[in-house]
């Protein structure tokens, strides 16, 4: 039997594996109640610049003057993105799990996500991220987004590791397939179980003795 190629490396996502999604239908729609905001309009606005805004060409000034603030509201930008930032929660199990691999198998760990400006380096800093990773290819930096299959491409160029050495870790089954496609052995994240199970099986162990200190 052929031996399975060794991992070296680990391609993840941010929102939906390491963090809850950041700005996300669930986040919008209480930012809607809790703000009084007609909910379709405002929705209908993100729709025409969303994908704009995560590929970094907006800033989230402007993405929130044409979303938000393009009439006058009786509360301030300030408070709106402080709700849009609180919005954001660690999974600590899967950071931890990250960490600790990293540790024990040597890996290189980059994160592959679509997220906006001014809110991804927040989540970055605010959960450690920068702790144990060592590139980030968000969409906001580097003007590609998911399902773009060159933005993998791009993470495979920085990470200078051969598409069959690597594992992305994704719990949106579009974009597992389009990785897949590139060779990429991919894992689709439901709950932290099933996907230690699935690194396991890739001889990716975790050990528990590994403490990995994050901050």
């Amino acid at each position: 039997m052929k031996k399975a190629t060794a991992v070296t490396c680990l391609f993840l996502d941010i929102g939906g594996v390491l963090l809850t999604n950041g700005w996300d239908h669930h986040a919008r729609k209480r930012a809607a109640a809790h703000f009084k905001l007609g909910w379709a309009e405002m929705e209908d606005r993100h729709r025409l610049n969303f994908a704009t805004y995560e590929q970094g060409k907006l800033t989230q000034e402007e993405y929130l003057g044409r979303v938000i603030f393009y009439q006058k509201r009786p509360f301030t930008r300030a408070r709106f993105r402080r709700f849009m930032f609180t919005q954001s929660n660690p999974y600590p199990e899967m950071i931890e799990l990250v960490a600790q691999l990293k540790v024990r198998h040597g890996l290189k760990i980059a994160v592959v996500s679509n997220e906006g400006r001014e809110l991804n380096p927040y989540r970055i800093r605010t959960f450690k991220l920068d702790g144990f990773v060592d590139a980030f290819i968000s969409s906001c930096f580097v003007h590609l987004r998911k399902p773009d299959a060159d933005i993998f491409r791009l993470a495979l160029d920085i990470s200078q590791a051969p598409a069959r050495q690597v594992v992305y870790i994704d719990n949106t089954p579009m974009f597992v397939q389009v990785a897949e496609g590139l060779g990429i052995r991919s894992i689709l994240h439901t709950d932290y179980s099933p996907t230690c199970a699935k690194l396991a099986s890739l001889g990716l162990q975790n050990d528990e003795g590994v403490i990995y200190e994050t901050g």
